[in-house]
Order: C-alpha cells, then structure tokens, then sequence
C-alpha cells in the first residue's frame, strides 16, 4: 500500500517571541513493513540544526527560529509503501533493552483499577502473545472511544475509571495493563489511513507495542481493536505520549500559543 502524507502543525503566538527551538520526531521508522519513496519535513523560516537517530531507532532533527517569531509552521510532506506485517515490528534497529520498558511514568502510573483489569485479563492465557492479544482486548472493551472527553495530560488511571477516552488514553491503558504483567510496553507516534474511500482524512494517531519474548516488538491498536497493518505509518516511540511525541519545543518570550493541526493522507493506487 502507498499512502501520501500532508502534515501541517502550526503554533502562533499573541506577541511576538524572541526565538524558538524546535525538536522533530517526525520521520518514518525504518523497518521490513515500511519503504520510504519521498519524505520532507521543514519549518518555513527555520534554520536546520543537527540529526540523529536515538535508542529507539527513531530520527530526531533539530530546528531553530529566530525572532521576532509570531508563527511556527511545521509541513511535513511524504510517500510511505507499506506491507502488513501483522503488527510485528521486524527488522528494525534499536540498542535500548525491552526491559528498559517497564519504567513507571505519571500517564502510564498503574492503580488498583488498572491492575485488577490486567489480572483478569490474563487469567488462562498460553503465553505471552495471547496474554498481549488479551490485555488490548480488555482495554478496548473498558474504554470506549470517545473524542473531547480526556486532554492532553489524563492518565491511564483516570481513562479507565472515566470508561471513555482517544488513542492516547487506550495506548497508555495497555501500557500500564502490560507492565502490570510484567510485559514491557511502550506508545507510538504515527499516522492511520482509516478511510475506505481512499479520500484525505484526519489521520494522527497513535498506539502501543508489547515486547513478546521469542517475536519481539508487536503493535497493539486497542481503539481500533487491532494490529497495526499496512493502513499504517510508524512514526517514533517513548514511554508515553510526552516522550514520543513528534514536535517538541519552546519559545521564548511573553507571548500566549495557539496551536492548529491538519493531518492528512490518501491512499495511492499502485
């Protein structure tokens, strides 16, 4: 599957600021399920800085702007084949330890609620696989999915208790189901082609991946009750959505941000 990408985030500002650094994370993971054909990303007006790629195999670039700065626009524009891999991330490089996943953060902190779910979740399970299949299951099935009910900062605890929530809210639910189990789990940042039509859509998404020993790294979409497929684009990961998140950055001045996001894509017929 070919799907073409157009990525705009802006950020504006009530005064003019001194200056902005900006941190992207907004680069296709390279692994057997994704082949990149074009990829761009820049920031009109920005100055390039450096690259890299991290631990987790992820590409972070480097932005500056300088000011007066009334306006940060990030465009991300791109073609991505992909191939169905059955959620298994293979034959991507990375150094950090899977263990190093069982880290505790305050989104992905694991209550009684969350604990319970996960126990009962697993109870009868073979192995690992079947216990991973059973705890996104478990999470779809107490978080309905529900837009403008959680923001930005709600923990998997408060999701759950609430039984409503986005992407993120089920991403950082399994994640904390998983560790509860001592399966190692992280979220991911990447966009999902959801439309039968083939027409442009909204499309930022995101969604966790369990460490199964003996296969790896499996992708575990719980709002949408599946693995990740060829409808889908790997973008980067982290311990929760802050971590992974693909811009990360600061102004400097006085002035209030808004923000304004489009995401798009549309499949292309090969």
């Amino acid at each position: 599957m070919i799907l073409t990408v157009n990525h705009v985030t802006t950020y504006q500002y009530d005064a003019p600021m001194r200056s902005a650094v900006q941190s992207l994370r907004l680069f296709p993971s390279r692994f057997d399920g994704q082949r990149i054909i074009n990829w761009d990303v820049a920031v009109d007006g920005g100055v390039k800085g450096g690259s890299f790629r991290d631990g987790a195999g992820d590409r972070v670039e480097g932005w500056s702007l300088r000011g007066p700065v009334s306006e940060v626009t990030v465009v991300v524009t791109g073609q991505v084949e992909t191939t169905d891999m059955a959620g298994v991330l293979r034959g991507h490089r990375e150094t950090v330890s899977p263990f190093a996943y069982l880290r505790e953060t305050t989104a992905t902190w694991i209550d009684d609620g969350l604990e319970t779910l996960a126990q009962e979740a697993v109870l009868g399970a073979e192995d690992g696989l079947d216990r991973a299949h059973r705890l996104s299951r478990a999470v779809a099935e107490a978080i309905a999915y529900k837009p403008g009910v959680t923001h930005a900062h709600t923990t998997a605890a408060e999701a759950l208790a609430l039984g409503e929530g986005v992407c993120q809210d089920h991403a950082h639910a399994l994640i904390a189901c998983a560790r509860a189990v001592e399966l190692p789990a992280r979220y991911v940042s990447g966009y999902l082609f959801a439309r039968d039509d083939g027409e442009p859509h909204e499309a930022a998404h995101a969604w966790a991946e369990i460490w199964v020993q003996g296969i790896g790294w499996i992708g575990f979409d719980a709002a949408n009750q599946c693995c990740p497929d060829g409808r889908y684009i790997r973008l980067g990961s982290g311990f929760d959505a802050r971590d992974a998140a693909p811009i990360k950055g600061i102004a400097l001045g006085t002035g209030e941000e808004s923000l304004d996001v489009t995401v798009a894509l549309e499949s292309v017929q090969q």
